[in-house]
């Protein structure tokens, strides 16, 4: 039989006042108890995260229902954070899933009540291979909390719910302290930023953190480049066939001089006191312009076209030889900026 269903409201009988005196009702319902937990952070919290820190193998979240979301959130920022971690359903444990734990592994059960039939029904085979069972429950003396060798305390004084009924208020406290060891396992392991972009190859941060300038830079024939002794005229043909809005300005060994950008074209035909067409492409260019090394970071072009207002880059080795360029758009491409 399907569960009752309350029938839609009209939106004209919705009370505005009623409407917001509940939600902060909840909200600071849930900040009391979150608040609550920084006392919990003890000896206990302390020797759960040393099991952990000692654990050969994988962190195994499980629980059932909301608890059940909760756990699923706890295991995939433990993985993202340096704790090798993954999410089983307790139901489908009893029947096969059972053998993804192996007994290197811990056990991370969460149940407010304690008494979850489908963590406590996969126990036995648990404790028979050995493996350390850390659980998060609002009843120390249930019976997860009795069979685990380390029990995190999330009770709480009342769900945000007004029947008391629909887990709000304990699923964030379980929440909350799943964060607290994530993190705290993260600086005891000396987890960096770093170390963060290699499990996020794909996200803003990764591409922030792994992606430097010879990944996204021009280099052989399509670095633009004339001699010292180049006409404006051939610095011009250069720049248009290279698309990236300027020239550098390189000795016969490849070191750099000075770069001919779009603005040094423009200020020169400002200039009436300039020959367009007898000038040298030496006469109108800008010396020591910024530069970058290949093996920087790719947002680190970008904080510098930032800081001095400009749109393109030049890379040059050691030695100040261009080994290639880059603008603004090959940032915008990488999704850099």
């Amino acid at each position: 039989m399907n569960a009752r269903t309350a029938p839609p409201t009209s939106h004209a009988f919705v009370n505005a006042d009623t409407v917001v005196r509940s939600a902060r009702t909840v909200i600071a319902t849930e900040a009391a108890a979150i608040r609550a937990l920084e006392s919990r952070v003890d000896a206990t919290f302390v020797q759960a995260c040393e099991m952990i820190l000692a654990c050969k193998g994988r962190v195994v979240v499980s629980g059932m229902g909301k608890s059940g979301h909760i756990a699923r959130k706890i295991a995939a920022t433990l993985a993202s954070t340096g704790t090798p971690s993954f999410f089983v359903h307790p139901g489908e444990a009893s029947h096969g899933d059972l053998g993804m734990i192996q007994p290197d592994d811990i056990v991370l059960a969460i149940s407010y009540s304690g008494e979850t039939d489908e963590l406590l029904f996969i126990l036995p085979a648990i404790k028979r291979q050995g493996i350390r069972l850390i659980s998060i429950t609002g009843n120390p003396k249930s019976s997860l909390a009795s069979q685990a060798d380390v029990n995190i305390d999330g009770n709480v004084a009342s769900e945000a719910c007004p029947h008391g009924l629909a887990p709000t208020t304990s699923t964030t406290a379980a929440l909350v302290m799943g964060d607290a060891l994530a993190i705290a396992l993260l600086e005891a392991r000396g987890f960096t930023s770093d170390d963060f972009a290699r499990s996020h190859p794909a996200g803003s941060l990764g591409r922030r953190l792994l992606l430097h300038i010879a990944d996204v830079m021009h280099s052989g024939d399509d670095v633009p480049r004339v001699p010292v002794t180049a006409t404006l005229s051939e610095a011009l043909v250069e720049m248009t066939r290279k698309h990236l809005g300027m020239t550098a300005v390189v000795e016969p060994d490849g070191r750099l001089i000075g770069v001919f950008t779009d603005g040094d074209l423009r200020r020169a035909l400002d200039d009436d006191g300039v020959d367009l067409r007898g000038a040298t492409v030496a006469q109108l260019m800008t010396r020591g312009p910024k530069t970058i090394g290949s093996d920087k970071l790719a947002v680190e072009a970008a904080q510098l076209m930032e800081k001095h207002q400009i749109h393109a880059l030049l890379v040059t080795d050691a030695d100040g030889r261009v080994v290639g360029a880059l603008n603004i758009h090959d940032l915008l491409r990488a999704r850099v900026v």
